[in-house]
């Protein structure tokens, strides 16, 4: 009788929960966990070619050097710096990342010599003609968004990877979801 009694005490203590999880939970879960393993990185550089490709398939090539700081309990910061081509050169992008609240943004525009503010309503607008969107460049905090898990899918490689969806908590995102 003693020994049923620790064998049921110990499925108890190993089975899942009985209550189960939203898709809401299961995605911010999801969400948060990898947020946590991306964490502790502190800085990076890169050197960035954006490809500009109008109608007619003309291409336009902009060189970009970004360096991003990691912030513990904020969004990170970063800096983008346009080298080339001639007519964008020294034009430069400066983001202060938040989570709930909206980011702080900065376009350098060395032609005109000054510097110009990114309204928090304006994240939508087009970055340097690209079809990139001005809060497309801030980090993607957790807290920016609410989650739904979908589904566990294949991906490249053979992973197995979690499908989410993000729908953004700030009321002027241009994305829906």
């Amino acid at each position: 009788m003693k020994r049923q009694l620790v064998l049921i005490q110990i499925l108890l203590v190993l089975s899942p929960p009985l209550v189960a999880e939203t898709a809401a939970e299961k995605g911010l879960r999801i969400a948060k966990a990898a947020d946590r393993r991306d964490s502790g990185w502190k800085d990076q550089t890169a050197d960035l070619v954006m490809i500009l490709r109008n109608r007619s398939g003309s291409k336009s090539v902009r060189k970009i050097r970004t360096k991003t700081l990691e912030v513990r309990g904020d969004g990170d910061k970063s800096l983008s710096l346009f080298d080339k081509p001639a007519d964008v050169r020294g034009t430069a992008m400066l983001t202060f990342s938040h989570g709930l609240r909206p980011d702080d943004q900065w376009l350098y525009l060395p032609a005109l010599k000054r510097v110009k503010r990114i309204a928090s309503r304006n994240k939508s607008g087009s970055f340097m003609g690209s079809e990139f969107a001005y809060e497309d460049l801030g980090s993607q905090e957790v807290e920016k968004y609410r989650y739904k898990y979908l589904r566990k899918e294949t991906c490249g490689g053979g992973w197995r990877c979690h499908v989410l969806e993000r729908i953004p908590a700030y009321k002027y995102s241009g994305y829906s979801r």
